[in-house]
């Protein structure tokens, strides 16, 4: 049985805009350009030219792609003809091969949000579309409200998208704009336009997560006969999100009976760099990659039980749908004080220790693991560690230097412009190679900001480690993570802190103490021994 084409349509760098608080440079959207075109996404949605400075730059300065380069807009608006409508003009201009115009579906939106009749809707799809086709454009039409609309009046909702079609538009896609669409409706309502004579290979499908549906009802629609997806990398979107290619895009490719009914322009060796470009695209907008993300997130290979691990070892289909290196992931066997030999010998494993079954270490291990999270340590996610804990009772410590005391300092005060600052700083005496070495650094930045405290005890440890400095110069704290495990006068303050090097290793490290300074330098030294642990070998 020969496949179908689906076509995947990325709107990361338009409508992922859109989500609160993400605002890409032009540089960044070039980027993600860049990585969505290695990807193999078939479209490629820049923006909505006109609207912001940014979007209008990036058009002047898009990279050449091999996916279509499309420009959004909207229809021209009533009383003007589509060639002299300035909102329109400047979607064109940007010269892009595809423009995406959105225009109203539903009928209460058409006379309440526009002011005008249905009549006059109708003829600005159909201006709108021609004039792109006349150009030489290849024309899409968003069908706004499309579902709302068809519910409510399914007669007017299918003229929209047969006038789009008959102008000459390339698709017609069909969008659940307030995300409130559940699968089984999207599904029985997209067979129904196809049997109404609008032909699958000319429809797409645009949802919204509103409901946590947004994955499911575009795989609805698909299954009913629509061949174009829409959505964004990482689900970002307006309110609650887009429909997340990161999830649609292996689900697709590995699970059936997608697999078998339908090609698409990813291919299996562009699969394994999902995982980095998810964490990329997290990069850029300074946030934290959602642990629990489907096919890409740090727990979605995780197996923290026992049995789970046990059964893992042998065969891990068991407990996982996908090999995880598929997606460019891996398999983590976290540590805690749920965890049995199963879990600590896979992960000793992992780290490249060889322990035996049956062997004391284990135990001991095992129980000091229990005792320490009692405290409240957790070996969850702190992996770094774990390991440098399992090692020291293995006798393969890793006392590369001591730290004999430190000191830090915050202040408070007025500076010259009469404006109130903060000033930490820290001193840091450390014994390396049987020598004392005594460092002092500030928190500021090169723009003068107080960076804090912790900040300044990275900086003065790092200043003079001897001959472990150059190792440890390209290591950069990536994550802070601060709770308090318990209540009252005997609060606990745990944190946890993740550090990234140039080769792109990532590690998280844990530090517990009632002072929250004293935890962090806590995690911060197991962050540096963990680095010279696994960059050592260049001093021998």
């Amino acid at each position: 049985m020969s496949k179908s084409r689906l076509y995947l349509y990325d709107t990361t760098l338009r409508d992922g805009q859109q989500t609160q608080g993400v605002q890409f440079s032009t540089a960044e959207k070039k980027r993600i350009t860049q990585a969505l075109d290695d990807l193999g996404i078939d479209y490629i949605e820049g923006g909505w030219p006109g609207a912001n400075p940014t979007d209008s730059a990036f058009f002047d300065e898009a990279p050449k792609t091999r996916a279509t380069m499309t420009a959004f807009g909207m229809t021209k608006r009533a009383g003007r003809s589509a060639e002299n409508d300035d909102v329109l003009a400047a979607v064109v201009n940007a010269g892009t091969s595809a423009v995406c115009l959105v225009g109203k579906a539903h009928d209460y939106h058409v006379t309440a949000a526009l002011g005008i009749s249905l009549e006059e809707n109708l003829e600005n799809i159909r201006a709108s579309i021609a004039h792109l086709v006349g150009l030489g454009r290849e024309a899409l039409y968003d069908a706004e409200h499309f579902f709302d609309g068809y519910k409510a009046n399914p007669e007017y909702a299918l003229a929209a998208c047969r006038t789009a079609l008959e102008a000459g538009a390339r698709w017609v896609v069909l969008c659940d704009t307030n995300g409130g669409a559940m699968p089984s409706e999207v599904r029985r309502i997209v067979a129904e336009v196809i049997e109404a004579g609008i032909p699958g290979e000319s429809l797409g499908i645009h949802t919204h997560n509103d409901t946590e549906n947004a994955v499911a009802c575009s795989l609805a629609a698909i299954e009913a006969g629509a061949r174009q997806v829409q959505g964004t990398l990482n689900g970002l979107g307006e309110r609650c999100g887009n429909a997340n290619l990161t999830t649609l895009i292996p689900t697709l490719l590995l699970k059936q009976p997608y697999a078998d009914q339908f090609d698409i322009g990813v291919t299996r060796q562009a699969l394994a760099g999902l995982t980095q470009l998810s964490r990329m695209l997290d990069e850029i907008l300074n946030r934290v990659p959602t642990k629990q993300a489907p096919y890409v997130g740090a727990s979605a290979f995780a197996h923290k039980a026992g049995l789970h691990a046990s059964a893992i070892l042998k065969d891990p289909t068991t407990y996982e749908h996908i090999a995880p290196e598929l997606v460019g992931n891996a398999r983590v066997i976290p540590m805690s004080n749920q965890a049995g030999q199963s879990n600590l010998r896979k992960r000793l494993m992992d780290a490249g220790l060889e322990v035996a079954k049956g062997d004391p270490a284990l135990a001991r291990i095992l129980d000091r693991i229990k005792d320490r999270e009692a405290e409240g340590y957790s070996y969850d996610t702190a992996q770094a560690s774990f390991e440098l804990l399992a090692r020291e009772e293995l006798g393969q410590g890793t006392d590369f230097f001591e730290v004999k005391r430190y000191k830090v300092t915050v202040e408070r005060r007025k500076n010259k412009h009469n404006r109130m600052i903060s000033l930490s700083e820290a001193v840091v005496v450390v014994k390396v190679d049987g020598e004392k070495r005594l460092s002092v650094s500030e928190s500021m930045d090169e723009t003068g900001s107080d960076r804090g405290p912790v900040n300044a005890l990275a900086k003065a440890l790092a200043k003079d480690l001897g001959r472990y400095s150059a190792i440890i110069n390209d290591m950069h704290l990536v994550d802070f993570k601060v709770r308090i495990t318990q209540g009252g006068t005997e609060a606990v303050t745990r944190v946890i802190i993740d550090s990234e090097d140039a080769q792109g290793r990532r590690w998280s490290t844990v530090g517990v103490s009632a002072n929250i300074i004293d935890a962090s330098f806590e995690a911060l030294l197991d962050a540096m021994r963990w680095k010279l642990l696994r960059d050592s070998k260049e001093l021998q």
